[in-house]
Parts: C-alpha cells; sequence; structure tokens
C-alpha cells in the first residue's frame, strides 16, 4: 500500500470532490484514486492512437496525429470540455 499524502485545493474543490464521491457511495480519496487511473496519460493517449492506426492499417504521420488531434478537440468542445 502507498503512503498516504495531501493534495491542495480550494474548498469549493473539496466540496464538489465530497459530494461526487458520497453520490457514488466511495470515498473522496477512492473517488481521486479512479479518475487518474482513468485518465490517460499523453504519451498512453498517443501510443493507443499508434495501435490504432496500426489496426487500421492507416501510417501514423504527423498529419494523421494532427487531424485526430482536431477531430478529438472538436469532440470536447462539443461535450463542453477544454478545447486542446
Amino acid at each position: 500500500m502507498s503512503k498516504p499524502t495531501s493534495i491542495k485545493t480550494s474548498e469549493e474543490v473539496r466540496n464538489r470532490l465530497r459530494i461526487l464521491a458520497h453520490e457514488r457511495g466511495t470515498t473522496i480519496t477512492e473517488l481521486l484514486e479512479e479518475l487518474a487511473t482513468r485518465e490517460l496519460t499523453e504519451a498512453e493517449r498517443e501510443q493507443r492512437a499508434v495501435e490504432a492506426a496500426r489496426e487500421l492499417g492507416i501510417e501514423y504521420t504527423e498529419q494523421v496525429q494532427q487531424v485526430g488531434q482536431d477531430a478529438w478537440a472538436k469532440i470536447r468542445a462539443h461535450q463542453g470540455g477544454a478545447v486542446a
């Protein structure tokens, strides 16, 4: 088991985390662990993109990478998320 630590955040964020955890029947710590393991790092996203291109028989070029990034930015914008 890893050593416990603390994360500084605003009261507003802490309160939101508390509500989200309560609604899911879990703790803030478990909620943060879930979120951290669910989200991919940039390197993991890039690796998955390379693997997906390979499966589709597409050469993963800079142009393909840019088209993919643009597509995801549009998807996030329509979902109300931050545009990369």
